[in-house]
């Protein structure tokens, strides 16, 4: 798969400083049912810094947006932001992973979305939609 888009979500769960990507893979497998985690890869706050976890593996289809698995990477960052404000340490992770995935795959800039865009959502959050506006411009 050449993915033609990014498409960022939200966990709707509050950030700490240990990790939850486990728990959110965990939930996934065995509350939904999934293969694996839905997300392709997520960006968490790690001890006192923000990392990139890879999600599932990139040569299997995600599960993270209704009609454009297939065709898309989705990136979950960590964090309810329908509610919380996002911090500036994982926008800026954020925008250097996009900005490689954009690199790697030639994806442009209007091809950067949030889930709201393609499902009855606020994901990624409003405050994090916000960013998602911003980026693509």
């Amino acid at each position: 798969m050449k993915p033609e888009f990014i498409i960022v979500h939200h966990s709707l769960t509050k950030d700490g400083t240990t990790v939850s990507w486990g728990a959110i893979r965990k939930y996934h497998i065995e509350t939904m049912g999934w293969a694996d985690i839905g997300y392709d890869a997520g960006i968490e706050l790690v001890n006192d810094q923000y990392e990139v976890l890879i999600g599932r593996m990139w040569n299997e289809t995600g599960a993270h947006t209704i009609g454009m698995n297939d065709k898309s990477i989705g990136i979950c960052f960590v964090g309810n932001y329908d509610i919380d404000p996002v911090p500036d340490g994982i926008k800026q992770k954020g925008i250097v992973f996009i900005r490689f995935l954009q690199d790697l795959y030639k994806i442009p800039n209007e091809n950067i979305k949030g889930h709201c865009e393609y499902a009855p959502k606020t994901c990624p959050g409003k405050n994090l939609m916000e960013w998602v506006r911003a980026i693509r411009i």
